[in-house]
């Protein structure tokens, strides 16, 4: 994977080969960004990286100027992995190591961007349970946005808050704002 923009532009981070991830390809990334630099600036926001993997969205934002980002992943070996990455460049990312529902349950953090990127063989109920834990414990700060990635052939759009969605490739992303 490589970092997309920012002071660390086209630099190449190598994950270990054992981590239980998928990382969000480049072409998605860089699309999304597009999108997401057209509504914040990024060194006024702060982030939210629910089931991080590899960290390869909390390094884009640290990139490109974001001094708030945790990332949250229930694996040890990603944690460390993030940590590694964040402390060798020199990245405000705070690291939790958490089920991420869990962690949405009984956190009091809020962040204006959050972005979800759960395995793509979650069941529509475990899909739906990102945004409603979301909105329903305050996390997404005002006029933030909730971004969830899935594949084509989840369909997210009949929940609450949903606003709208962009494919890309098999990804896809679903943009959840409060109402």
């Amino acid at each position: 994977m490589r970092i997309i923009s920012g002071i660390y532009k086209s630099r190449k981070i190598i994950a270990p080969k054992n981590l239980p991830v998928r990382p969000t390809t480049d072409m998605a990334k860089e699309s999304l960004f597009n999108i997401i630099n057209n509504l914040y600036y990024f060194d006024e926001v702060s982030v939210l990286d629910l089931f991080a993997g590899t960290g390869n969205i909390s390094y884009e934002f640290a990139s490109r100027g974001t001094e708030q980002i945790t990332s949250v992943d229930q694996d040890f070996g990603c944690i460390k992995f993030i940590n590694q990455t964040a402390e060798a460049f020199d990245m405000p990312i705070q690291t939790i190591k958490s089920d991420v529902f869990k962690f949405l349950e009984k956190s009091a953090l809020q962040a204006n961007i959050i972005f979800a990127d759960p395995p793509y063989n979650f069941s529509d109920d475990q899909f739906a349970k990102i945004p409603e834990l979301v909105f329903k414990n305050n996390i997404l700060l005002e006029d933030g946005i909730l971004i969830v990635e899935h594949s084509k052939h989840t369909d997210l759009s009949n929940l609450e808050n949903f606003s709208y969605s962009k494919s890309y490739g098999g990804n896809m992303f679903s943009f959840f704002e409060a109402t």
